[in-house]
């Protein structure tokens, strides 16, 4: 009884992916995302990448700058699991309407 009132009050698995996502990009990832780009859904206002609020990517290239880096950013593959990709990478896409 006490597992099904705990799924009750679990937040959806989509609630819980964005929150996994705003955690990699404001902290888990090392460095941060938030270090260097500005995104208003995660309070981020680096200046060092690009602002992905005007950039508004889509999943796919948040994916593809993650796992592999681009310019000065590090690629993150290695050092963050496939859901942590995943959940940054639809995090972002989401928040910039990028999707």
């Amino acid at each position: 009884m006490v597992a099904g009132l705990a799924l009750l009050l679990a937040p959806p698995l989509s609630a819980r992916a964005d929150e996994l996502g705003k955690n990699v990009f404001t902290q888990i990832a090392q460095p941060a995302c938030a270090i260097c780009h500005t995104l208003k859904a995660a309070g981020a206002a680096g200046t060092i990448g690009p602002s992905l609020d005007e950039l508004k990517p889509d999943k796919a290239r948040v994916m593809d700058a993650v796992k592999n880096g681009l310019g000065v950013m590090p690629p993150f593959a290695g050092k963050l699991t496939a859901q942590q990709m995943d959940a940054v990478a639809d995090f972002v896409a989401k928040a910039t309407a990028g999707q």
